[in-house]
């Protein structure tokens, strides 16, 4: 309807004369209206222009680009253009459709790796997912993988050359494993750079519990050379993570182990290692529980100092976050609404200290939580409920097994990952509850166990040792292998890039010599992006083994039964010092009669009288039996909990001369679990300070399942050897140099090779003087810990200066040994012997930083350069959860030893060899070891599990299967 020509329910006007000139008044009136609108209309149409963001004329009569409020319109145009940034929900990086990945460098040939067995990661078509969990539908697969443009362009049976590019690289995988490029989740390479020094250590940013601002890529150091030793180990990509000193550590950043031109880049940058360039995703690490409370707990200055404290913390940084989270949306949908930037009053609010925890509430990062306990977990997962963020994954989460329903309730519909290691333990309280089971539980309970390094606190070069291990503690096979490849793939937001071999994935794949969770696999060759990673790689020569699918190592019960006298058949072989006829495919049997062995071999009549006796028979498949094993080196029967001072015997300091017998204590977490693991003997010495590694005083020799050290036959060596520590860590005010430390010992052993002379009586009351006595007659081992070459030299002399002064020839171990490899030579002539702590090496101090990290980078390690000189050699202890892993450490060496090494001289470094290194064998202390062993279902130094340990108590512990 025309509402102006024809106007309902209303009388028409009546025509007025076209010639009627109006009154002047009216005249004027409808003149200054007109004006007026016409103004009006100009005006709004000149502010509807200038809110456009399209159309904006800065040079506009409001002044010089500003609005009507004084604001700079170009500023307001990049916050407007901000707002959508702020809303952006991040997504995972697409993998398939691409040409070539972001990060490939033109110039680089492809690459045909030609008759690999391939795991590509997940299993064939057609699996439910259901039973993918459980294992099924996954194999090794004959194949030859294609890498172009830095993606895996192919994966098929047979890949013909003609189909390839000319200038195409061939390599020749000969049959053996090829998996997708291992991914660390937990690491601090190049934010800790190795070695260990105060002005390279940027882990932790101490100002503040709570920085949520900082970013470990500021702290990047991409020449830390263990950057390389990593990648050695087939990992290709790491998670570089704040510590954990903070409840807010900061921002975090997926990289990979690519640095510079000798590695296929083009610079030596932290930038250019970014695994995604586009930054799809950010990250965030955090921290609840003991560190923080322990680093900032001032009480009555600084909180937190209890884990409520620590909630509150956490409460109070997310409304921080939560609240610049609304102020700013409320300013976008201003600036966005009618009138656009011209109605609002000022610029779009900005936190920078805020502002990374604000895009983890706007769904933009991946947080990853450092969380072992209990209440911690469960605060945790409160907060992310409360203020709507999710949980990537918990880290370290030794108790996590215990809770597994609470995890389920963390926000955002997909649990958290468990991030932890396989059996490293007992450092703190909030590691004592701990289960190497935790692993294969938490799988059971639909939940994703991801294996990790915390580089350096272990050596991520040997990532994929942890995952061997969970696999030998009941993980499944597939899960384990997972747990280092795709799972963590999956929670760093690069499921469709990275983790497993198909074609659109990322080329970071590995070659390795051997099955990679079988002891001691090394890679053969790495690919980053494509691109070949070693030009002469060091290769062993050792069998690839078997590449099915094993079977999960037998669930054991928590707890054992002992049992006075057993039958074991199915026995293969025997590892002792003496050795030990009678066995055969037939004659398998190892009968125990009161906690001893009485039978090996055909055991007719002890088999006959168990089945008159109910007498229990166990039935191996691949049984052994071995002499056990002894931890040396440790803190173990000192302490129970290595941070609780309650728990720990404590340190002496160099100025006061202890024995480990007088602070024995025994019945602990430690001495029980290293007992269930095959470790019935420790000899341990007293602490020189709070570093782990040092020692001072004398050593107490003791079985581990004893009670207290009034139980029979507990101490077998009140003394067993005097320990002094030439280590950086052993310098103090007293002697505050390695010069100073040497000079002292040097002194105390020359005045008791005086008193050897003068036959000069010593005072009872002085310990240390009476035991040096011993040293210098050549009656009891002098250890002392060193892992310099040269102070490892300046030992050789030491002994030899002694030695010329007494007349006598002293019995010197080094304990430790990193750099010892290169005098082995001269320690082979000088007869001293070494026992490595920590057996498998690496260049994490100072002292250590000629370590040999093994192929592919080495030919060899310590341990294999000693054995050659033909030192005499053990494997200790450094930290005493590797108490747990000896029999594998000897395994390793046996593994890699290239057939230098047979099994019975292997399985002597962790046992019978570590006596005679301290003169402990059964001439010096009679019948001492009588009904110590272990019984292994699968071989020991290929990662057996234990089904029974003789404690020398009369009976035997035994493990059933459940």
């Amino acid at each position: 309807m025309d509402t102006k020509n024809n106007i309902p329910y209303s009388a028409p006007e009546p025509p007025r004369p076209w010639r009627q000139r109006p009154r002047r008044s009216r005249g004027l009136r409808f003149l200054t209206l007109g004006c007026l609108c016409f103004i009006a209309f100009a005006q709004w149409k000149q502010l509807s222009h200038q809110s456009s963001d399209a159309h904006v004329d800065e040079a506009s009569p409001l002044g010089h680009g500003l609005t009507q409020h004084g604001l700079s319109v170009k500023q307001l145009r990049e916050d407007l253009a901000t707002c959508a940034a702020l809303r952006r929900k991040a997504r995972d990086p697409v993998g398939a459709g691409r040409e070539r990945n972001a990060r490939y460098i033109d110039g680089h040939a492809p690459t045909l790796i030609k008759n690999a067995t391939v795991w590509t990661g997940e299993p064939v078509p057609g699996t439910s997912p259901e039973a993918a969990r459980r294992g099924e539908g996954f194999r090794w697969t004959p194949a030859d993988v294609y890498l172009e443009h830095g993606l895996i362009k192919r994966v098929e049976a047979s890949i013909d050359a003609s189909t390839v590019p000319p200038d195409t690289i061939v390599f020749h995988a000969r049959g053996r494993p090829l998996t997708a490029g291992l991914i660390d989740m937990h690491s601090h390479a190049g934010v800790s750079t190795l070695p260990e020094l105060w002005g390279t250590d940027d882990t932790n940013e101490m100002a503040s519990d709570t920085t949520p601002y900082v970013r470990s890529i500021d702290g990047l150091n991409p020449r830390d050379p263990q950057i390389q030793a990593i990648k050695s180990g087939g990992v290709t990509t790491s998670l570089i993570l704040p510590g954990s000193a903070n409840n807010m550590g900061g921002e975090a950043f997926v990289v990979k182990h690519a640095v510079g031109r000798p590695d296929g880049r083009n610079e030596t940058s932290a930038q250019d290692m970014l695994a995604d360039p586009d930054r799809a995703w950010r990250y965030m690490k955090m921290a609840c529980g003991e560190n923080p409370k322990r680093v900032y707990g001032r009480v009555g200055k600084q909180g937190p100092t209890s884990r409520m404290g620590e909630s509150w913390e956490f409460r109070h940084a997310f409304e921080q976050a939560a609240e610049l989270k609304r102020r700013q949306e409320d300013w976008c949908a201003k600036a966005e609404g009618k009138g656009g930037i011209q109605k609002v009053k000022d610029y779009l609010p900005r936190e920078l200290k805020w502002e990374s925890l604000r895009a983890l509430l706007a769904g933009q990062v991946k947080l990853h939580v450092h969380c072992y306990t209990v209440p911690d977990l469960e605060a945790m997962v409160a907060h992310s409920n409360e203020f709507h963020f999710r949980i990537e994954a918990f880290h370290h989460a030794h108790q996590t097994y215990l809770v597994p329903e609470i995890l389920k309730r963390a926000y955002g519909g997909r649990p958290p990952a468990v991030a932890m290691f396989a059996n490293t333990m007992w450092y703190k309280a909030e590691a004592s509850v701990a289960s190497v089971q935790a692993g294969r539980i938490l799988h059971d309970n639909g939940l994703t166990p991801v294996y990790v390094s915390d580089n350096p606190v272990l050596n991520a070069q040997h990532l994929v040792f942890e995952a061997a291990k969970a696999h030998r503690y009941g993980l499944p096979y597939h899960a384990a292998l997972a747990s280092v490849t795709s799972a963590p793939a999956e929670h760093l937001g690069f499921g469709n890039r990275l983790g497993k071999v198909k074609a659109g994935f990322d080329a970071d794949v590995v070659v390795w010599d051997s099955d990679p969770l079988s002891l001691g696999a090394a890679p053969v060759q790495v690919w980053i992006d494509g691109t070949a990673q070693f030009r002469d790689p060091v290769e062993l020569k050792k069998p690839v083994g078997d590449l099915g699918v094993p079977e999960a190592a037998p669930r054991m019960a928590e707890e054992p039964v002992a049992k006075a006298d057993v039958v074991f058949t199915g026995v293969k072989k025997v590892l002792f010092k003496k050795d030990v006829h009678g066995l055969s495919p037939s004659n398998n049997a190892v009968a125990v009669s009161q906690g001893k062995i009485t039978c090996v071999g055909a055991c007719a009549r002890e088999l006959e009288a168990a089945s008159r006796s109910n007498i229990p028979v166990i039935h191996l498949r691949n049984g052994y039996v071995t002499e056990s094993i002894t931890a040396f080196g440790s803190k173990i029967g000192l302490s129970a909990i290595d941070a609780e001072k309650d728990t720990d015997n404590g340190p002496s300091g160099w100025s006061v001369f202890t024995r480990a017998a007088d602070g024995l204590a025994l019945d602990t977490i430690k001495t029980n679990a290293s007992h269930a693991h095959g470790v019935t003997r420790a000899v341990t010495a007293p602490r020189l300070s709070s570093h782990d590694g040092t020692h001072h005083g004398s050593s107490v020799g003791f079985l581990t399942a004893a009670r207290t050290p009034l139980d029979k036959g507990a101490v077998f060596a009140s003394d067993a050897a005097v320990h002094y520590t030439l280590t950086t860590s052993a310098k103090s005010g007293e002697t505050p140099s390695i010069a100073s430390i040497i000079g002292a010992l040097r002194a105390k052993l020359l005045t008791a090779a005086a008193s050897l002379t003068s036959k000069k009586e010593v005072s009872p009351a002085d310990v240390e003087q009476a035991l040096l006595r011993r040293v210098v007659n050549g009656t009891l081992p002098l250890v002392l810990t060193a892992h310099s070459a040269d102070t490892i030299a300046a030992v050789v002399q030491l002994k030899r200066s002694v030695e010329a002064s007494a007349g006598t020839s002293l019995r010197v171990v080094v304990l430790g040994g990193a750099e010892s490899h290169l005098v082995a030579d001269e320690l082979a002539a000088a007869d001293v012997g070494v026992v490595l702590a920590p057996a498998l090496t690496f260049p994490s101090t100072w002292d250590r930083r000629r370590a040999l990290v093994g192929a592919p980078l080495t030919n060899g390690t310590a341990a294999d350069a000693l054995l050659r000189a033909g030192v005499k050699v053990g494997l200790g202890v450094e930290e005493d959860w590797q108490a747990l892993d000896l029999g594998l450490y000897a395994g390793w060496v046996w593994r890699n030893g290239e057939g230098r090494v047979a099994e019975k001289e292997a399985w002597g470094l962790v046992s019978w060899g570590i006596d005679e290194l301290l003169g402990l064998g059964q001439d010096a202390v009679p019948g001492w070891r009588e009904g110590q062993f272990v019984v292994w279902e699968g071989s020991p130094l290929q990662g057996g599990t234990v089904k029974a340990v003789g404690g020398g108590r009369g009976w035997v512990d035994v493990w059933e299967e459940v």
